[in-house]
């Protein structure tokens, strides 16, 4: 019989030996009485140097929500019989905290009789490495598929984020063209933010949102008394962005007398105020942006050509989003965890269905479109991914949410353009005029009558 129970006593310490966790045991003055080899492996402790000792020897960080107590009492065990397994640390032999889960249970008799409590370590270690791993690994694509707040791994993106560096380094002038919605903004800024004028102001204007005579008051500033209702001096935003950026967004609905005006900002360096001949010397990168082709507006007389090439020194084309579907998850993902944040929610993802469909949209709006569909799908969805149904209904049922062809360079509606027509619009576009312009490829001026 005894023979017998050594022999189960040597082949429990066999198994204890071969787990990967590190198991010891306590009596119920919580001293240690085994310390099996993983254990001897997490703490650098033996088994010789930890048995007889108490379990106060590896300084754990959390017993009950408190630093190790001096004695078992005072941890809780023996009173709530347990602890639930927790994230915590303990103290290696040579000093280092090693991160670990830890647990403990009191083991009783049948008579209810204390027989020691049994705790378990799980060391994290090679977890973090590998949680480190792979966070570093997405530190790299985060680095390889975004730069500023553009997103793409498509070919055609990186071509525009080896356009965007080379010209941050540069101090040429930059046009970008795309279509609407194609986050030409975005490139602005991230040129601005990666180059050396990253210290100077962004300055930020729209030109067809302004009159002409608004427009040359924002853009040159006026001095007091130069018209009516100038009740004091006002810089311009070209003073603004002295010795930094400013961004010219619509470059293609200046008029002939503003595209004379900035061609003489481009050649001599210099403005002046609405109502003053003082002439201001200004330190400034220009960045203009369209969605029109202004080559067929200078070759139609409608964009002076001089203009034209002192702008497009350093071009930068943005493809459309049918262009580079490859992005779209990509694009997907980061709408959805601003949406998550915005709306807190906990939305994993789209799928299958949804997702095939957001990749055969032909996404005429593009990225400004997508985003407007994942906000929509927030509003709607009841579970934690993006179903079809979820989907804006210009989406689910494969038709293009405007009744416009959006061809590359395409100046004219392939329809007529109706009052219902515009009023759709209107809606789609939250009652902005100047997009409904951008969307049917006419200036806010041309279609102002309509409203």
């Amino acid at each position: 019989m005894e023979t017998h129970q050594l022999w189960n006593v040597n082949f429990l310490n066999q198994i204890l030996d071969t787990m990967a966790e590190g198991l010891f045991t306590l009596d119920e003055q919580g001293v240690i009485t085994s310390w099996n080899r993983s254990m001897e492996k997490i703490s650098g402790y033996s088994a010789q140097e930890a048995v007889g000792h108490p379990c106060s020897l590896i300084q754990c960080s959390q017993c009950f929500g408190k630093r190790c107590p001096a004695d078992v009492n005072a941890c809780g065990v023996i009173q709530h019989g347990r602890t639930e397994a927790k994230e915590c640390s303990i103290r290696h032999k040579d000093g280092h905290d090693i991160s670990v889960i830890k647990n403990a249970r009191l083991a009783l008799d049948d008579n209810g009789r204390i027989l020691g409590i049994v705790e378990t370590i799980t060391d994290l270690t090679e977890l973090k490495k590998i949680k480190m791993t792979a966070e570093e690994a997405q530190r790299k694509l985060k680095k390889a598929y975004q730069l500023g707040n553009i997103i793409g791994k498509s070919p055609a993106m990186q071509n525009v984020f080896d356009a965007i560096r080379a010209a941050a380094n540069s101090r040429a002038n930059v046009l970008i063209q795309g279509d609407s919605g194609t986050g030409k903004e975005l490139v602005a800024g991230a040129i601005h933010h990666t180059g050396n004028d990253e210290a100077g102001p962004l300055i930020t204007v729209n030109c067809s949102a302004l009159s002409e005579t608004l427009l040359e008051s924002e853009l040159f500033g006026h001095v007091k008394g130069a018209f009516t209702g100038a009740h004091r001096d006002r810089k311009g935003r070209f003073e603004e962005a002295d010795g930094g950026t400013i961004f010219l967004d619509e470059i293609g609905e200046l008029t002939p007398y503003m595209q004379i005006k900035l061609l003489r900002v481009l050649q001599e360096r210099e403005i002046e105020r609405v109502g003053d001949s003082r002439k201001i010397k200004i330190d400034i990168r220009i960045i203009a942006a369209t969605h029109q082709n202004l080559y067929e507006l200078t070759k139609q007389g409608k964009f002076r050509e001089d203009l034209f090439y002192r702008l497009k020194v350093f071009p930068i084309m943005v493809p459309p989003l049918r262009d580079r579907r490859e992005d779209i998850p990509l694009l997907v993902s980061h709408f959805i965890k601003k949406g998550n944040k915005r709306e807190n929610k906990s939305i994993e993802g789209v799928d299958e269905q949804a997702m095939k469909r957001l990749m055969e949209h032909p996404w005429p709006g593009n990225i400004r479109e997508l985003e407007n569909a994942v906000e929509h799908a927030f509003v709607i969805c009841n579970s934690n991914r993006i179903q079809l149904n979820d989907l804006p209904v210009e989406i689910r049922e494969k038709r293009s949410s405007l009744p416009f062809d959006r061809s590359p360079g395409q100046t004219e509606p392939q329809v007529e353009l109706t009052k219902e027509t515009l009023l759709t619009l209107l809606q789609e576009s939250n009652w902005n005029k100047a997009e409904v312009g951008r969307r049917i490829r006419k200036s806010r001026t041309s279609h102002r009558r309509f409203f």
